[in-house]
């Protein structure tokens, strides 16, 4: 008596009607790379093997995008810092900053704020983008102007 495939996978328990709930990677990393070449060494025609000049410029391209993701992260991390650094050194200094009307206005920055991802510089009450600061004076040469 033949056995239907797939009646005997679902008596056995290993399939279920319910789909994956696996998420699509949408960018190509080191993981996706490695599969496509293990795949594609598998799948090789043995009379025709794989170039491997071809194998260790493909191996190549993936160390340099490596090392290429890696600089960005670091990129990224360094201009975080800066402007945290920026945003610190504004204290009690005499700022001037571009309001939500497009107006311009003058105060002391008195704190800052690293919660959001551009830091916002305390000025009379108000919470202010660092990027919305256009100026800085000293505390003492804004007292005597």
């Amino acid at each position: 008596m033949p056995v239907d495939a797939v009646a005997a996978a679902s008596s056995a328990g290993l399939y279920s009607g319910a789909a994956s709930t696996r998420a699509p990677s949408q960018s190509m990393d080191s993981k996706v790379f490695m599969n496509l070449l293990v795949t594609q060494l598998q799948n090789q025609d043995p009379s025709s093997p794989m170039d491997t000049n071809q194998m260790i410029a493909q191996t190549t391209q993936l160390a340099m995008m490596e090392k290429m993701t890696e600089l960005a992260t670091a990129s990224q991390e360094s201009f975080s810092l800066q402007m945290r650094s920026s945003a610190a050194a504004l204290v009690g200094h005499t700022v001037t900053y571009t309001q939500d009307d497009g107006t311009e206005a003058t105060g002391v920055a008195s704190s800052v704020s690293f919660k959001d991802a551009v830091p916002q510089v305390t000025i009379g009450g108000k919470s202010i983008a660092l990027d919305s600061i256009s100026g800085v004076t000293t505390a003492a040469s804004s007292a005597s102007s």
